[in-house]
C-alpha cells in the first residue's frame, strides 16, 4: 500500500532501451540468493569482476552492505525481511532502468519475496541465480561466526536454524558452490548469459 498522497509520476526523458543502445549491452537483475555462508557475495563480486571486463556496466548490491544505509531500520522478523527485499528489488529496477547490469546477494529466504520482485522487473530482466549449498557446509564455513551464535541463541531468526530457507523452485540458473570452484561459478553464469545473448 501506497502511503504517499499527491504524487504523480514523471517519466524520464531518456529511455530505458536508449541507456541500453548507449551502454552496448541489456540491463537486468543477477539475483543470487542461498543461505548465509554459501558463497553469494564472493560469487555475485566475481561475476561483476567478469561482466566489468568485457565492458558491462554494473554494480553489486550485498546485503549486509545495504543494511549498514538504505535498510539500517530494519531487523530480521519475517516483516523485516520482507519489507528488505521489497526495497531491494525497487532499487534493483532503477538499476535496470538506467542500462545498467545489477547483482544481488542476498540470503532472501522467502519465495513469496523473491517472486514479488520478479513481478516489478519485465520477463527478461530478472534472472534468479539458486547459490546452492548443503547446510552443514556453510555452518563449516560460517565466515562470520554466525552459525556458532545461532546455535548458542546468542542469534534469533537465523535462517537454516530457527527460520527456514525456501528453496528456489524454478531458478534460472543453479550454482553449487560445495562442489564448484568460484571460478567455475563464474563461467557458468558467464556462459548462461553469452547463451541468452545479455552479454
Amino acid at each position: 500500500m501506497n502511503k504517499s498522497t499527491n504524487i504523480t509520476w514523471h517519466d524520464a526523458g531518456i529511455t530505458k532501451e536508449e541507456r541500453r543502445e548507449q551502454n552496448n549491452h541489456h540491463s537486468f537483475v543477477l539475483w543470487f540468493t542461498g543461505l548465509s555462508g554459501s558463497g553469494k557475495s564472493t560469487v555475485a563480486n566475481a561475476v561483476a569482476k567478469a561482466l566489468f571486463d568485457k565492458n558491462i556496466r554494473n554494480y553489486v548490491l550485498d546485503g549486509d552492505n545495504v543494511r549498514f544505509g538504505l535498510n539500517k531500520n530494519l531487523g530480521f522478523s519475517a516483516e523485516d525481511r520482507t519489507e528488505n527485499i521489497r526495497r531491494i528489488g525497487e532499487v534493483s529496477k532503477l538499476f535496470v532502468d538506467s542500462g545498467q547490469v545489477v547483482l544481488t546477494a542476498f540470503i532472501s529466504p522467502f519465495q513469496e519475496d523473491r517472486a514479488q520482485v520478479r513481478e516489478i522487473l519485465e520477463g527478461n530482466e530478472f534472472l534468479e541465480v539458486y547459490v546452492e549449498c548443503p547446510l552443514e557446509e556453510c555452518e563449516k564455513r560460517d565466515p562470520k561466526g554466525l552459525y556458532k551464535k545461532a546455535r548458542s541463541g546468542e542469534i534469533r531468526d537465523f535462517t537454516g536454524i530457527d527460520s527456514p530457507y525456501e528453496s528456489p523452485a524454478n531458478p534460472e540458473l543453479t550454482i553449487n558452490t560445495s562442489t564448484q570452484s568460484v571460478e567455475e561459478c563464474v563461467q557458468t553464469v558467464i556462459e548462461y548469459l553469452a547463451n541468452r545473448k545479455f552479454i
